[in-house]
């Protein structure tokens, strides 16, 4: 069974192996189940689409479509191939995890673990 994942939708990231290795980019989509990430213009592909019709037209200027071609989509790459970028320090990092104490209620935050910065990655 998959851990946790410790990278979420919005962080940034630095790419550590593949042919983007050293490259920053922002997480676009988490894929958990598949222990995946999608990283914006890391990881680009070409895939053919053909075009097709929109689905949900209103019925205004009769049926609208897709147009076809060569499309490049960024593609999922394995999760432990980025590191997090801390928003402080700048600079990526493992991720550990503290509880705060925020309005009488536990909350687990994810924090850098460089030395000397220590502080929270997430911004809640």
């Amino acid at each position: 069974m998959a851990q946790t994942m410790k990278i979420r939708k919005g962080d940034v990231v630095h790419v550590l192996r593949g042919k983007d290795a050293g490259k920053k980019g922002r997480v676009v989509e988490a894929l958990p189940k598949q222990g995946r990430v999608v990283v914006e213009n890391i990881n680009v592909v070409k895939r053919h689409r053909r075009p097709r019709p929109i689905q949900n037209t209103t019925g205004l200027g009769g049926a609208q479509i897709i147009p076809g071609g060569i499309v490049e989509l960024p593609a999922p790459l394995p999760v432990s191939n980025v590191m997090v970028v801390c928003p402080t320090c700048g600079k990526p990092t493992r991720v550990g995890t503290v509880e705060k104490t925020v309005k009488d209620k536990k909350i687990r935050v994810r924090v850098c673990k460089q030395p000397g910065c220590g502080q929270e990655i997430d911004r809640a």
